[in-house]
């Protein structure tokens, strides 16, 4: 099994000053992690998200960790695909650049970054999302196994032209899709692309969306294959916090986690501005599923592309605590069928302090647990 962390680069208090030092804070916890023994980073492209995501520009991001860095994987977790954000060409161009810099460590997942706010921003077709990152995986699979690139689909047409310069890896990085509920998970899996299990659901409902994802690859002629190169691996978000103090370490979890779900609610379902003041001996379980409740009803009432039972279903019962609780949790996700564990830490109102010294325990105590099996 493989553990890696994902970067979202939260913000709590949006000023300049704080923005510019949560995203060195996420250098820092991305050069710790190779220093922890994670396999792998991710780091996540949304637009215009205040609150929830400040990452626009992953790609940078990730060049500038693989520097200095040395054995860790790079992940695009995900790259947003449709056309107005990224032309599927660039985005093969800047992806084959990254791998051959950082000796052949990219992976890149595909996404479709699909909330009004973003969409809005580019000019993206809401409607036609899915179908164009469909269609981007494809192309960007096609150019780096061909000497020329030469592509007419239904939404774009490219004529013979060599795509440069190739990636270090053979046939290419390994790519992957963001799933969130069933329908992508069997897209994934006739595409022939790994799943990137982006939501809080917890192990029971891990274990269904894995059976619904192998279902599909057993299922699958190959007819929509995008690659030559297979690849069925099968990544879930672990939200986690590992303190000395586990009560503490549950607090600071579940607030943070109680940010996660008020911001994304305010982009995704219209909800308002994430509550960011801590009251002193609030009960953060209880405010969260309260936080939790607005943000099912509003994204239940709107046409948007995310699920209530899947992004949207927030619960406490995560790896928050000991070094020993977070292994008991890594342990029913690994009964569930998880290939790799996503460690989500950074959320908007967690201290660096504490997103370093999770990452010291899960380093020291976790990873080493499941190692050693």
């Amino acid at each position: 099994m493989k553990f890696s962390v994902i970067f979202e680069a939260q913000l709590a208090d949006p000023t300049v000053e704080r923005e510019h030092q949560v995203i060195h804070d996420c250098v820092e916890q991305a050069v710790l992690a190779e220093q922890m023994g994670f396999d792998r980073i991710w780091a996540v492209e949304h637009h215009s998200l205040k609150w929830y995501a400040h990452m626009s520009a992953p790609e940078v991001f990730l060049t500038f960790v693989a520097a200095r860095t040395h054995t860790i994987r790079i992940g695009h977790g995900v790259v947003c695909m449709p056309f107005n954000f990224n032309h599927p060409v660039r985005v093969a161009e800047r992806a084959a650049m990254l791998d051959l810099l950082s000796g052949g460590r990219l992976d890149l997942g595909a996404g479709r970054g699909g909330t009004e706010q973003e969409t809005s921003l580019c000019g993206v077709d809401r409607e036609r999302t899915t179908q164009e990152v469909e269609e981007a995986l494809r192309i960007i699979g096609k150019a780096w196994q061909e000497e020329e690139l030469e592509y007419h689909g239904e939404l774009i047409d490219i004529d013979p032209h060599p795509i440069l310069p190739r990636p270090r890896q053979t046939p290419h990085p390994p790519l992957f899709l963001a799933c969130s509920r069933a329908e992508t998970l069997v897209q994934a899996a006739e595409l022939g692309v790994g799943a990137l299990v982006m939501g809080f659901a917890g192990p029971e409902s891990i274990a269904t969306m894995r059976a619904v994802y192998d279902g599909a690859v057993a299922g699958r002629d190959g007819a929509r294959l995008v690659s030559t190169a297979v690849n069925d691996h099968f990544s879930v978000l672990c939200p986690t916090i590992v303190l000395d103090d586990p009560d503490e370490a549950r607090r600071i979890g579940i607030r943070g986690q109680r940010f996660f779900a008020q911001s994304i609610g305010h982009w995704y379902g219209g909800a308002g501005v994430p509550d960011e003041a801590v009251v002193a001996g609030a009960d953060e379980a209880a405010q969260m599923r309260r936080a939790a409740e607005q943000v099912v009803a509003r994204l239940h009432e709107q046409a948007i592309p995310v699920r209530p039972t899947s992004t949207a279903t927030f619960h406490a019962d995560h790896a928050y605590g000991s070094a020993d609780d977070a292994i008991a949790y890594v342990q029913r996700l690994k009964e569930a069928g998880a290939d790799e564990i996503m460690c989500l830490i950074q959320m908007g109102t967690v201290p660096q302090e504490a997103c370093l010294e999770t990452l010291r325990q899960w380093g020291e105590k976790v990873i080493p647990h499941f190692r050693s099996a």
